[in-house]
């Protein structure tokens, strides 16, 4: 993770929402490798302990057990904090279609409570995660800020509303609000175990394990894959913005589109295994197709994502094979 071209002042403190998470450790642990300090905030609902683990002993870093849905836990995790990067959230557009109430609770007014305690602390940045799937069934490719359509799941619809409490904040309470919509990240310690784990982790497990893994629809949907540590650099370089750009949301990704199929075999072939798919059904609330323009991140916060799609796979399933050889 190279970021050296980033810099803060020196004792800059961090916060990190979702720290002990897929995203979120691995922005806490590139923050900590840069000298700064890092607050963790994470409940543990869907991030996990041994993410941190590591961290804890570490002078500059202090962990928090606690939820974003108790202001009064978000208003003490953000004091003496310059930077908030808000990654806590419930995940998941199947499980969001299951579990509406709690996606309104979790992402709605726990991103609200974090925004509410960032003004309160006078927070520099507020950086948070918004994802790809704003855009909808907007059919426009590649998908462009500006362009969005309608709304297909009720976790789409937390992150769309993020983004308008975001640009509230920012014309309102003078709070530098940026919105990073993540497009379909992959990467070390993104959990590969669950109904609702991300398909690259997915697939990796189910071919490390000689089983077949099912792909939903007929696998030439298409997703913009975009490596972890593409995602750190845009988290930090939303943190050095110019203020200017305040209250505007961008697409995170690399720029590519590749299908469902042509990932699976392309693990097929780094792994060398002969394993042909199961095909299920499509997915209620999914898009058929997903590609960023990142020229407004290139432009607005000088994003230049380094990590092809190819580059990203062989990174992450030398982390795995680790992985799942010291579990074994």
């Amino acid at each position: 993770m190279e970021n050296s071209d980033v810099f803060f002042p020196e004792n800059s403190k961090f916060l990190v929402t979702g720290g002990a998470g897929f995203v979120g450790s691995n922005l806490c642990e590139a923050i900590l490798n840069l000298g700064y300090k890092v607050r963790c905030l994470d409940n543990l609902s869907t991030g996990f302990y041994e993410n941190i683990k590591p961290l804890l002993d570490k002078n500059n870093f202090e962990f928090i057990e606690g939820s974003i849905t108790d202001f009064n836990i978000c208003e003490n995790a953000c004091k003496d904090v310059d930077y908030v990067l808000h990654q806590a959230a419930w995940g998941s557009v199947p499980r969001s279609i299951k579990m509406p109430l709690y996606y309104e609770e979790v992402n709605i007014k726990g991103t609200l409570n974090m925004m509410e305690a960032a003004v309160k602390n006078n927070v520099k940045k507020f950086v948070y995660a918004s994802s790809s799937s704003v855009y909808g069934d907007s059919s426009t490719m590649p998908k462009t800020e500006g362009s969005e359509g309608n709304l297909l799941s009720p976790y789409a619809l937390t992150k769309r509303t993020n983004e308008y409490y975001g640009k509230l904040y920012s014309d309102l309470y003078g709070l530098d609000t940026y919105g990073l919509r993540y497009f379909n990240v992959f990467g070390r310690r993104q959990n590969p175990e669950g109904d609702y784990a991300a398909v690259i982790p997915k697939f990796i497990k189910g071919l490390i394990e000689d089983e077949a893994p099912i792909i939903n629809g007929d696998g030439t949907q298409s997703r913009d894959f975009t490596y972890i540590d593409n995602v750190i650099e845009a988290n930090l370089k939303a943190c050095a913005a110019s203020t200017v750009y305040s209250g505007e949301s961008f697409n995170i990704a690399f720029g590519q589109q590749k299908s469902l199929l042509l990932v699976y075999e392309t693990l097929c072939n780094l792994l060398n295994k002969n394993i042909s798919p199961n095909f299920g059904p499509e997915r209620k609330g999914d898009i058929k197709h997903s590609h960023a323009d990142i020229s407004k991140a290139r432009m607005m916060l000088n994003y230049s994502p380094k990590w092809s799609f190819e580059q990203g796979i062989e990174a992450s399933l030398k982390w795995y094979m680790e992985y799942y050889n010291e579990k074994n």
